[in-house]
């Protein structure tokens, strides 16, 4: 007897190298966030060729469709998210199919994540008659860019019409190999804050500081100062993470400049503790600044909040690549300091943010976000199939909750 898993293996195998190419083409043209109108009218097409109706232009650049079960198609939903923006890098992989948008490119694996989820589609489209309930299908812009693509998306009436009862996505993972799969139930990945400090000094000749402020040397003890939020601020047992990435003092060899400006972030897994740490920052940063004779002007950009994975959703996911990969393929992972606005939605819905292995063995490993990322094509047609097996699994379930 042919099983639903043989169904949907055969069904991802068979349109494994359209989903490639369609995979190709999204890295060939990647859009920045908040641009993603080529990417938008794509996918939107190749969901109109499924015979499926979406909506276009939520949150901006936004897509959503829905796949409808024959039996009880108003009833329980199930949605599934990918993301679709690309970053500001200039690719580096040599591949055939690089970037032909200069600056650009898809480095973070969201070409992978969006032909997987239309892949997906193509495959519960056709097996609508044999599911009860409906699966919701967003395709997510702007991920990389505050406010994120899900709050944009929820705050122009995504979920106007129908809420899910549960919502998955996955993220690729270069450090996991090609054909395993893993996830974390509860606190999974961080929250995150931008900071902008701008420290006002009085600019001068380098070779009499004594009639200036020098706004560099108040900046550098705010960064030293600053570790101590971390190294003795926060419980040992709550992870929490502090970084500067740009610290500019626009002077020369024998100029010191009027002001400094620096950017970092804070990311950690508690939100009173979150709003705590901003409060230390703040009154660390402006009280150097105020002993030294200098101001400090600092601004917080709230973020996303920390991913939450739920129990039961995570659980699901474990015992859908179990039975779909083998129990050796699939992994209990750790938290991790990165951060993802699919937090948003799974503030609101009961959800799992998952990973699938990309990593082409015994090749050197590559991390994301950067410009000579390439991953192991054969993981899209292992996500294709088990995000439809695992969204089929679920309508299932939840007939007997």
């Amino acid at each position: 007897m042919t099983t639903l898993i043989d169904k949907i293996k055969q069904l991802a195998h068979n349109q494994a190298q359209e989903v490639i190419g369609w995979r190709r083409w999204l890295h060939q043209h990647p859009d920045l966030s908040q641009q993603e109108y080529a990417t938008m009218e794509y996918v939107a097409d190749r969901l109109r060729e499924m015979g499926l109706e979406p909506r276009v232009g939520i949150g901006k650049t936004g897509v959503m469709a829905m796949i409808r079960g024959a039996k009880n198609p108003d009833g329980y939903c199930v949605a599934l998210r990918a993301d679709y923006d690309a970053l500001p890098l200039t690719e580096a992989t040599g591949l055939d199919f690089a970037s032909l948008n200069p600056g650009v490119m898809h480095a973070c694996g969201h070409d992978m994540h969006t032909s997987s989820l239309l892949g997906a589609a193509k495959i519960l489209a056709h097996l609508k008659d044999d599911f009860e309930g409906s699966i919701m299908l967003i395709f997510e812009p702007s991920e990389e860019m505050y406010p994120g693509g899900a709050r944009m998306m929820m705050e122009d009436g995504l979920f106007d019409d129908v809420m899910p009862n549960e919502i998955y996505s996955f993220h690729c993972l270069p450090e996991m190999d090609f054909g395993k799969v893993g996830m974390r139930k509860g606190k999974y990945m961080a929250s995150t804050d931008e900071l902008y400090w701008t420290i006002k000094g009085r600019g001068g000749h380098g070779a009499t500081p004594h009639l200036s402020v020098d706004p560099i040397l108040v900046a550098s003890h705010i960064v030293v100062a600053l570790q101590q939020i971390v190294s003795r601020n926060a419980s040992p047992m709550m992870p929490t993470t502090l970084s500067f990435g740009k610290f500019i003092g626009s002077g020369r060899t024998n100029i010191i400049p009027d002001e400094v400006k620096m950017e970092g972030i804070i990311r950690t897994f508690d939100e009173q503790w979150r709003l705590e740490c901003h409060d230390k920052i703040r009154k660390v940063s402006c009280g150097i600044a105020e002993s030294m004779g200098a101001e400090c002007d600092l601004f917080i950009d709230f973020g996303y909040p920390y991913v939450f994975n739920n129990d039961v959703c995570t659980q699901h996911v474990h015992d859908s690549a179990v039975a779909y990969l083998g129990e050796e393929n699939v992994e209990w992972l750790d938290m991790r300091m990165t951060a993802e606005d699919f937090a948003f939605f799974a503030q609101k819905i009961p959800a799992c943010y998952y990973r699938i292995g990309v990593h082409i063995p015994n090749t050197p490993f590559c991390n994301l976000h950067r410009p000579n990322l390439i991953i192991d094509e054969r993981s899209i047609e292992l996500a294709n199939g088990f995000i439809a097996y695992n969204a089929m699994t679920a309508l299932k379930n939840a007939q007997f909750r």
